[in-house]
């Protein structure tokens, strides 16, 4: 936790300047630089090219999670993630003179912490995991519950409830200080720390609709639907590696959530990933772009329920976001 106190201190709690008007920026305040330089030029690429999947441009065995909630609720969010979960601190990001990005390791992804839900991205998590659309839990693996029985009483919190799932696994319901569902698994011969990756949640309204675009835009593997006993879903898996989305569907015309949680995905060619969007029109939260201060060229998608699909390519010179 120790990395992730000194990035408190070193300004976390700061507010963040305005950006000035026509400035794209990220919702932390990060400026980017746009430009139709960055682009494919038309007609360079085939419609081959353009309509096949982004899977095959992923440069990192895992999709990273980025986490926005409300600064006041910092300090208990990194004692949550780093003290009762016992995620891996890393080293943070100085996104810009007064706003950081804590990260937290879990195998070769990351959860992102970002203090402030700056932008104008949709905040509501009321209703936990059934309560909306959007990102709704994260899921997380141990090997022992005692261990992290103890983890949560250690760092002041009562101790989860775990529940014999009846495939030799129990688990437990527990809610972030942000308002976030964690759903955490205890499995014979799951690494510590969640180091197998994690699970996301993500509540939509056209099942349908969302399934093709993970399975035919981005192209993660499709795995069989799986009944959810403690949290009472089906849900349809897409994993990459270490990483497994689950969409499920409960009500309608629930409000969207599109802010306090995303995706993101390391790439070998945000430009094609681009021009991949393009040709499908797929939504674009933020464009083509470089990063102000960073050697990282990104693009911002949204999936059908305005989920952030966030693809980021590291330049050789990076000390990015993404590592």
């Amino acid at each position: 936790m120790n990395k992730l106190k000194a990035a408190l201190v070193a300004g976390l709690m700061l507010t963040p300047g305005q950006a000035p008007a026509q400035t794209v920026s990220t919702p932390e305040g990060a400026l980017m630089d746009t430009g139709a330089g960055l682009a494919y030029k038309p007609g360079s690429l085939s419609q081959e090219q353009l309509m096949s999947p982004t899977r095959s441009l992923f440069a990192q065995s895992s999709m990273n999670v980025f986490r926005r909630f409300p600064r006041d609720q910092t300090e208990a969010m990194i004692k949550f993630y780093t003290g009762a979960l016992a995620l891996r601190s890393l080293n943070p990001i100085q996104l810009t003179a007064s706003q950081q990005m804590l990260l937290t390791g879990v195998g070769s992804g990351q959860i992102k912490l970002s203090a402030g839900q700056q932008g104008n991205r949709k905040y509501d998590l009321t209703g936990g995991y059934k309560g909306g659309t959007g990102i709704r839990f994260l899921t997380l693996t141990y090997p022992d519950a005692a261990v992290v029985a103890k983890r949560f009483a250690d760092a002041g919190l009562a101790a989860p409830t775990f529940v014999d799932q009846g495939d030799g696994t129990k688990a437990a319901m527990v809610t972030d200080p942000g308002g976030l569902t964690i759903q955490i698994v205890i499995r014979s011969g799951a690494k510590d720390h969640s180091d197998d990756g994690i699970g996301v949640g993500i509540n939509v309204s056209d099942l349908k609709r969302s399934r093709a675009f993970y399975r035919e835009f981005v192209g993660l593997d499709e795995l069989p639907a799986v009944q959810d006993k403690l949290l009472g879903l089906t849900k349809y898996p897409y994993r990459h590696q270490e990483t497994t989305l689950y969409l499920y569907k409960v009500g309608n015309n629930l409000p969207a959530d599109t802010g306090s949680t995303g995706i993101q995905y390391v790439v070998r060619d945000a430009p094609m990933i681009d021009a991949k969007g393009k040709a499908r029109k797929i939504a674009v939260e933020t464009p083509l772009n470089k990063l102000r201060g960073f050697d990282l060229t990104t693009v911002w998608l949204n999936d059908p329920d305005g989920v952030t699909n966030y693809f980021a390519q590291p330049g050789p010179r990076a000390r990015t976001l993404v590592k």
